[in-house]
């Protein structure tokens, strides 16, 4: 389907960068990666660049290279910063993908779609505006494609959390934090406020898989896109997931208990924000637009269940 297409992942080593290779291999495409880990290729069409993405780096690859697609996975804590490099990476593709996130979603719709007002429109608190650094710095991004680069070949992807063998995520508990509590028999607190609000969750495979479905598509361009595969679980049913497949011991609680619980939900801003601008939100994500545009299906995805054994494989841990 993509032969002879040549996609450039920047900062593609991660969770989601990973996966998105996968599939665009998996579909003929070549995939280079730009990311300062040290990484091995054991693919013919798969190449790694050790680097960061210095508008250096990239100025000296596109002088030697130019690509069918980039997948741009850089998270800019100020827009000012992708605005400088961003002609440089137009002017070397047919398709940009820039990666913002679910989180830029305010909590005014539901279910929520592409046109849902964002945290950006509707929150006023100059603080918050001025030194929030995640998901205000994306929408001034996707403000600056839309008003300055209108007509060009880029499209905006809003995936939301995605969970792989690097983290496993149950509302603010990631990293490893999960695994090491049921390895102890450690009771994690969760708050019964979200227990029945659908989980801005997915497995990155399916993330990914949506993401590399987007390159080249014509009806893509100039649009944006919620990367969800449409599951809908609730925070309850991925605990329940939890405790079903590692023993993750779980307790139901007020907000009250859980944010002395965890602290630093309290003492650190950025985390304090995530709670109270995202998990503490209801994310029923309406999938429609993505699965459209890419025809995928849910035949085409794995569970939550699926992607969190599989994850617990890659790592070669045992499931129940």
């Amino acid at each position: 389907m993509f032969t002879d297409k040549k996609v450039l992942l920047i900062a593609g080593g991660g969770t989601l960068g990973t996966y998105v290779a996968e599939e665009l291999l998996r579909l003929g495409a070549s995939v280079e990666i730009v990311c300062p880990e040290e990484k091995q290729s054991d693919h013919p069409r798969l190449r790694f660049h050790q680097s960061w993405a210095t508008e250096a780096f990239l100025r000296d690859l596109f002088a030697k290279n130019r690509y069918d697609g980039i997948v741009n996975f850089v998270h800019y804590q100020h827009a000012e910063e992708y605005e400088q490099i961003h002609p440089l990476l137009i002017q070397n593709t047919d398709h940009l993908i820039f990666l913002s996130s679910y989180r830029v979603y305010a909590n005014e719709q539901h279910p929520i779609t592409e046109e849902a007002p964002r945290l950006f429109d509707v929150i006023t608190d100059r603080e918050i505006r001025d030194t929030e650094l995640y998901a205000f710095p994306k929408a001034r991004c996707e403000d600056y494609l839309r008003q300055k680069h209108s007509g060009e070949p880029w499209t905006i992807v809003r995936p939301v959390i995605s969970f792989s063998q690097r983290r496993f995520d149950l509302l603010m508990y990631s990293g490893t934090r999960v695994l090491e509590a049921a390895k102890n028999g450690e009771e994690l607190l969760l708050p019964t406020l979200v227990k029945d609000f659908t989980a801005g969750l997915d497995w990155a495979g399916n993330s990914g898989k949506l993401i590399a479905h987007l390159l080249f598509n014509p009806a893509a361009i100039g649009e944006t896109y919620s990367i969800y595969s449409g599951h809908g679980l609730t925070w309850g049913e991925v605990a329940e997931l939890y405790r079903k497949i590692v023993g993750l011991r779980v307790r139901w609680c007020s907000e009250e208990e859980y944010l002395d619980f965890c602290p630093e939900l309290q003492t650190e801003k950025w985390l304090n924000w995530a709670w109270h601008c995202d998990r503490r939100y209801n994310r029923d994500i309406d999938p429609t637009k993505v699965l459209r545009a890419t025809g995928l299906t849910a035949a085409d995805f794995t569970s939550v269940e699926e992607g969190i054994r599989h994850e617990l494989a890659l790592l070669g841990r045992e499931s129940k």
